[in-house]
């Protein structure tokens, strides 16, 4: 492992070099690298308790990496506080929602906009920006506990992007909804990359969503990568086949 501060190259990427978790003696992540650009999106796929949102947790700071190196446009960020992470260019969401159920949608966001160093004023344009840019204005003084669910979703990528970030980690965020709104997700995700300029990590089981939105996959399999490659790439791997894609549980 890298000391914090350090390069690791890799500039304009989000760059994971042999992370490797364990708990109590259960290896969770097994010497997984990968590389994420701007401009890019990657899913992320594999069976339930493959390590997918271990992955995301150790990349943003919520649990410590055991050994291997995460690095941002070359800055090594491992094991460093969630907040030094966050400002380093990381935002993220959560497979269950966490929102500000009692405050306002523009306030869910503004807060997002406040932790990065925004003045009030200043943070509050910013959230009334993205709630035009993601068709959340008609909502912005609704408390965001009333919201039905969908938008409750679309909300949570609003606040991970008032932190402006270069990398977009987004842990399942069509779980829950239909297929009229994952495919309003897909929309709405799609062209974020280019757009703003940043790379985005999406762990999902719904396929028919990923293999239409990602530029590329990698899969996970008890913490191991056992494929990578464009969609129709990843589709032909045996190994794959056989721990992910063929299992009941792929929404295809």
């Amino acid at each position: 492992m890298q000391s914090a501060g350090s390069t690791v190259s890799g500039d304009r990427q989000l760059v994971l070099k042999g992370l490797t978790k364990d708990f109590a003696g259960l290896r969770a992540l097994d010497d997984v690298s990968l590389r994420l650009a701007r401009g890019e999106i990657l899913g992320l796929i594999g069976p339930n308790g493959s390590g997918k949102t271990t992955l995301i947790n150790v990349v943003t700071g919520l649990l410590p990496a055991s050994s291997g190196a995460v690095a941002v446009d070359g800055l090594d960020i491992t094991n460093q506080p969630a907040f030094r992470i966050a400002r380093s260019g990381l935002a993220r969401t959560f497979q269950t929602i966490r929102i500000f159920r009692e405050l306002t949608v523009l306030e869910n966001v503004e807060v997002a906009a406040v932790s990065m160093g925004l003045t009030r004023p200043a943070a509050r344009r910013r959230a009334a920006n993205l709630l035009a840019e993601l068709a959340l204005t008609g909502w912005s003084g609704q408390r965001a506990g009333a919201l039905p669910y969908g938008l409750e979703r679309r909300v949570e990528v609003a606040r991970a992007l008032a932190m402006e970030p270069r990398f977009l980690l987004l842990d399942e965020p069509a779980a829950g909804l239909n297929e009229e709104e994952s495919d309003e997700l897909l929309h709405m995700l799609a062209p974020m990359p280019r757009a703003r300029n940043l790379g985005m990590l999406i762990v999902e089981h719904d396929m028919r969503l990923i293999m239409r939105l990602c530029h590329r996959l990698h899969v996970l399999n008890y913490g191991r990568m056992i494929g990578e490659g464009s969609p129709e790439q990843v589709r032909a791997i045996p190994a794959v086949i056989e721990a992910y894609l063929g299992s009941k549980g792929a929404r295809r």
